[in-house]
């Protein structure tokens, strides 16, 4: 009997999403669990495996296609059965080709260098009709990512701009033979200087709350400088020791998670939330940790922070951040922080102002380390020193505790030992 592809259950208040991108084609034979399509959600990305053993005789929801939870996107049919007819259903970027043509094509889609393509690569590929085999990838291991979908489909626009001049002819071509062409690419305006892109439904969720932050909640924020050379000599000295005891490196990350912690416990308030007219203490510490992943900036949460030592906090940092980039976050690994910590210095920040991660009261901006020359006993030295910034709703913070707070994390940074005596 003829099995349904069903869009599962997405999480918590979670009923729609959209089809991202498509693993398989119509005529293709799958496996149980194999994955089958991704699905886009506001806040993950799911992989739909296959509910049985057969051939994908239907393909109802295109790339793009929202869904709700349960619909019907696909029906896997048992093996030897034909797939439906390309004009009811068409596999996505099918125009008409046989059977063998396109378990061809669904065994192409392999990095130029070798590499597996990214889910957000795929999508990609998808909505600028390039072909993955022809792209060069420059992620680990050779994987293509989505820069490098979007680069090829800027160096093929100029290139296919020309026929297109050549042969006007084209453009007069039956409404009906352009329903079997592959996906368009995104619309060029005002002579290609333009490009217009549907919104990702992540990026859409990421605009709307931080629009929220801005509107319901008073953000401030405190800055202030520390010197990192404490830090940098204590990575120096045990920075191989730490990675052959414990198979992780030793970051930054985990010095300004232990003293994050150690402040919020000094200043409550900052790890705290406004709950209508109450307010809410937390004596719990889920730190989110804002990562790049796949598709967009993503903060998964490292949990109970307070009881981690920093090798666990190093290995879940990585854990997460490995995750976020192959989009196989869950919604529990994303949900229920208490506070925020991102590190925009990474990407070559000076100085920056965070903005709040609703519903917490709380967010540390680090940034990137300059040698500067600073006064030190009298003497002019040059230091390492980093900008941080803690943005904090006035609401619920006062200045002072928000001052009070940063000094505490300056200080636990500048003298590390302070957070491995808990002093």
């Amino acid at each position: 009997m003829p099995s349904p592809i069903k869009v599962p259950p997405l999480g918590e208040s979670i009923t729609e999403a959209v089809v991202s991108s498509w693993r398989v084609k119509a005529g293709d034979r799958v496996s149980v669990d194999q994955p089958l399509v991704e699905l886009e959600t506001d806040k993950i990305t799911v992989e739909v495996p296959s509910p049985a053993a057969g051939v994908i005789t239907e393909i109802s929801a295109q790339q793009g296609a929202k869904v709700n939870v349960g619909d019907t996107i696909g029906v896997i049919g048992e093996a030897g059965a034909a797939p439906a007819p390309s004009g009811t259903s068409p596999a996505p970027g099918a125009s008409g080709q046989a059977p063998s043509d396109r378990s061809q094509q669904s065994a192409q889609p392999q990095a130029k260098a070798g590499g597996e393509p990214m889910p957000a690569a795929r999508a990609e590929a998808g909505r600028t009709g390039v072909d993955l085999g022809t792209v060069e990838g420059t992620g680990r291991g050779g994987r293509v990512l989505k820069e490098d979908v979007q680069r090829a489909a800027a160096q093929a626009q100029p290139a296919q701009a020309q026929p297109a001049q050549a042969q006007p002819a084209e453009a007069k071509k039956p409404a009906a033979e352009s329903k079997t062409a592959a996906p368009p690419a995104p619309r060029p305006q005002a002579g290609g200087r333009e490009e217009i892109v549907t919104m990702t439904p992540l990026r859409r969720r990421v605009a709307e709350r931080l629009l929220q932050a801005q509107q319901t909640a008073a953000i401030l924020t405190t800055f202030n400088e520390v010197d990192m050379s404490a830090v940098y000599r204590l990575r120096n000295a045990y920075k191989q020791g730490f990675v052959d005891k414990h198979g992780a490196k030793l970051g930054f990350m985990s010095f300004f998670v232990k003293a994050a912690v150690s402040a919020l416990k000094a200043y409550p308030a900052v790890n705290a939330e406004i709950r209508g007219d109450d307010i809410v203490y937390k004596r719990y510490y889920d730190v989110g940790v804002a990562v790049g992943g796949g598709k967009g900036l993503v903060v998964p949460v490292v949990r109970g922070a307070d009881q981690l030592g920093f090798a666990d906090i190093e290995k879940e940092i990585a854990r997460l951040a490995v995750r976020a980039r192959e989009n196989k976050l869950t919604l529990d690994e994303l949900s229920g922080g208490t506070f925020t910590i991102s590190n925009g210095g990474i990407y070559g920040s000076m100085l920056s102002t965070p903005i709040l991660n609703p519903p917490q009261t709380g967010i540390l901006g680090l940034h990137n380390v300059v040698e500067r020359p600073v006064a030190v006993n009298g003497q002019v030295e040059i230091r390492p020193i980093m900008y941080l910034a803690l943005s904090y709703d006035h609401r619920l913070v006062d200045g002072r505790e928000a001052v009070q707070f940063l000094v505490h994390v300056k200080e636990r940074i500048e003298a590390p030992d302070r957070l491995l005596l808990d002093v």
